[in-house]
């Protein structure tokens, strides 16, 4: 299709976030003898959660994911369970990174981390990748093999992975809004709406499981790998730190939060991430009813998932408003976001009108 399209690639180590490489390189090199030689490290863009680094071997080619520096191993930054959750699906679902090993030895980096194989391959972001042109054809093939993938993953069995002890048992609906309704009032600035009726509404609409099942709780286009010789197929899905147990719909109620159409409005539009806008992708209301086909899930209520998703996404943009409002980060991209959290919040407002007509 494109041969020629760009790879993600990583560029320099950032200052004060260099890896003690000959500590980790004598700790690699006794999980793993076979390695040759000292690697290349690079380091990719972002870091805003875990940092990742790439280690290129001359006979292997790694991943290193650790904390950012400060992080006490038992937090936020979970690597062992990171790690945990993506060997344990491995055997079953394929398109999870191959895992080399977890450290947790303080010595090494002062930090747990863990290092896995790299998928060689193509992300979409805000746009394809530099080089990539699908037709509408190909771009709605890529659509749907994205959204196979969460199916997938849904339909794994919790207990055959060896993954129940995720879980925290029936009730991850509740949980989910009452824990996302506290955090929005920790980060709340004088500048945004209360989302009080929101969050009453969610509370009041609140439904039992549908189902349990292995989440990803971030899925998007940007944390897939396609195939460089075959651009709509999905070789690898990422970042696995928020996975858990829980509702399907739940996870598919928040992908959508990120999913916006060429003809959604402005203030939408500006905030798009993955190329849903492209023509063949399918809109909103297609995933959905694309994806209850396939998993033959019969939510009572669909809406509240949606509202749901936007209303996370709210708390999330939030939490990130907070930090520049207090002078905790001096990153300018953030300084608007209180504008969007507002919109998130008329955008709830509207789906709850709409489904209540």
């Amino acid at each position: 299709m494109s041969p020629t399209a760009t790879i993600d690639p990583a560029g320099a180590v950032r200052t004060g976030e260099e890896l003690n490489l000959p500590a980790v390189d004598a700790w690699l090199k006794a999980q793993v003898p076979t390695l040759e030689g000292s690697p290349e490290v690079t380091q990719y863009a972002g870091g805003a959660s875990n940092w990742t680094y790439r280690l290129k071997y001359p006979n292997r080619d790694l991943i290193l994911r650790r904390p950012p520096a400060g992080t006490k191993a038992k937090s936020a930054h979970d690597m062992a369970r990171e790690f945990t959750v993506q060997q344990a699906l491995k055997p079953a679902y394929p398109v999870v990174p191959t895992m080399v090993g977890l450290c947790q030895d303080p010595a090494v980096l002062g930090s747990d981390f863990y290092v896995m194989e790299r998928i060689e391959g193509l992300i979409p972001r805000k746009h394809l990748p530099r080089g990539l042109a699908l037709d509408a054809k190909q771009t709605r093939e890529l659509c749907l093999n994205v959204v196979d993938k969460l199916v997938e993953l849904h339909a794994v069995d919790p207990a055959a992975v060896g993954l129940t002890p995720l879980g925290k048992g029936p009730g991850y609906p509740t949980r989910q809004v009452e824990g996302w309704s506290a955090r929005y009032e920790k980060a709340r600035t004088w500048n945004v709406a209360s989302f009080s009726a929101v969050r009453d509404w969610l509370k009041a609409n609140t439904p039992a499981d549908l189902a349990t099942c292995v989440i990803h709780n971030d899925w998007r286009f940007d944390n897939v790998v396609l195939a460089p010789e075959e651009p709509t197929r999905v070789i690898g899905v990422l970042d696995w730190e928020m996975a858990t147990l829980g509702d399907p719909l739940m996870d598919l109620g928040s992908a959508l939060a990120y999913w916006v159409h060429a003809d959604d409005d402005f203030v939408m539009r500006s905030t798009r991430r993955q190329p849903t806008h492209l023509p063949g992708m399918l809109r909103r209301e297609e995933v959905v009813e694309y994806y209850l086909d396939r998993t033959k899930l019969k939510p009572a209520n669909w809406t509240f998932y949606e509202v749901f998703g936007l209303f996370r996404l709210a708390v999330i943009a939030q939490q990130i408003y907070y930090r520049y409002h207090h002078k905790q980060t001096r990153n300018p991209a953030f300084k608007n976001f209180w504008v969007l959290v507002n919109y998130l919040g008329w955008r709830c407002h509207r789906l709850i009108r709409k489904g209540a007509r």
